[in-house]
C-alpha cells in the first residue's frame, strides 16, 4: 500500500499532517510569545502560573477532549459554530493539547538564555514586547526543538481528536484514530501501513530534535 501509494493512505496521511502542523503553528504563535514573557518577567502570581502550566503538560487527551466536545456541542457556548466532527475542531483539540508543552519548554529555553544576554538587554534598555521578540528571534534555533516536540505529541494523539472528529471516513480520520479502527475491524495491511508512517515521522522529528540540538550547541561554541 505505501509502495503504490493507496488512495485511502494518502488521505488519511494528508489530512493528519494538515490537522497536526496547523495546531503546532497556532500553539507556536501563541505559546512561545506567552513562555518567553513567563521567563523574562516578574509578576504577582507568576510562579503559581508557571506550576499550572507544567501540570497541564500532563493533561489527559480525552479529558481535553470531552471538554472541547462540550464547547463545540449544539447545546455549548460554541455550538453555533458548527465546528464538532470537523477537522477544525480536532486542529482546536491538538492546538490546546501541546499548547502548554509550547509555552512550558518556551519558558524555559528563553530563561536559560536570559542569563547570557541579561546584561546586554539591559544595557541596551530592551524591554516589554520588543524584549520578548528579541529574545524569540536568538532562541529561534532552540525554539524550533520545541516545536518538533509539540508536533511529535500531536500527531501521535488519539484520544482528543476521536471523540471531537469522530472519526469519518474521508472527512476527519486521521492516522492514530484509522489505526485504532482498522485494527478492531481485521484490516491490519491499512492499520501497518499507517502505523509505519507514524513510526517514519517519529523517527523524523527525532532526528531534527538532535540535529537542531547539535547545530544550536556548535553555534554557542563558536559564539563563546
Amino acid at each position: 500500500m505505501l509502495v503504490h501509494l493507496d488512495a485511502d493512505v494518502l488521505e488519511i496521511v494528508g489530512l493528519s499532517l494538515e490537522v497536526s502542523l496547523t495546531a503546532v503553528a497556532l500553539a507556536a504563535l501563541m505559546g512561545m510569545p506567552a513562555g518567553a514573557a513567563l521567563a523574562l518577567h516578574r509578576f504577582p502570581g507568576r510562579q503559581p502560573v508557571v506550576v499550572l502550566v507544567t501540570a497541564l503538560m500532563g493533561l489527559p487527551p480525552v479529558l481535553l477532549g470531552l471538554v472541547v466536545y462540550l464547547l463545540l456541542s449544539r447545546s455549548g457556548p460554541l455550538g453555533v459554530l458548527g465546528l464538532l466532527y470537523t477537522p477544525t475542531a480536532m486542529i482546536i483539540a491538538q492546538a490546546l493539547l501541546v499548547l502548554p508543552i509550547v509555552i512550558a519548554l518556551s519558558q524555559r529555553v528563553v530563561a536559560s538564555m536570559w542569563e547570557e544576554y541579561a546584561e546586554l538587554m539591559q544595557s541596551l534598555n530592551v524591554r516589554g514586547l520588543h524584549l520578548v521578540l528579541t529574545m524569540l528571534y536568538e532562541a529561534r534555533l532552540a525554539l524550533m526543538t520545541v516545536g518538533l516536540a509539540a508536533f511529535g505529541r500531536a500527531i501521535a494523539e488519539v484520544g482528543a481528536v476521536m471523540i471531537v472528529g469522530g472519526n469519518i471516513n474521508h472527512a476527519t480520520r486521521v492516522m492514530t484514530t484509522a489505526i485504532a479502527l482498522e485494527t478492531s475491524r481485521g484490516n491490519l495491511s491499512l492499520a501497518l501501513a499507517l502505523g509505519l508512517v507514524l513510526l517514519l515521522l517519529a523517527l523524523l522529528v527525532n532526528v531534527g530534535v538532535h540535529v537542531v540540538a547539535r547545530i544550536s550547541g556548535e553555534r554557542n561554541m563558536v559564539a563563546a
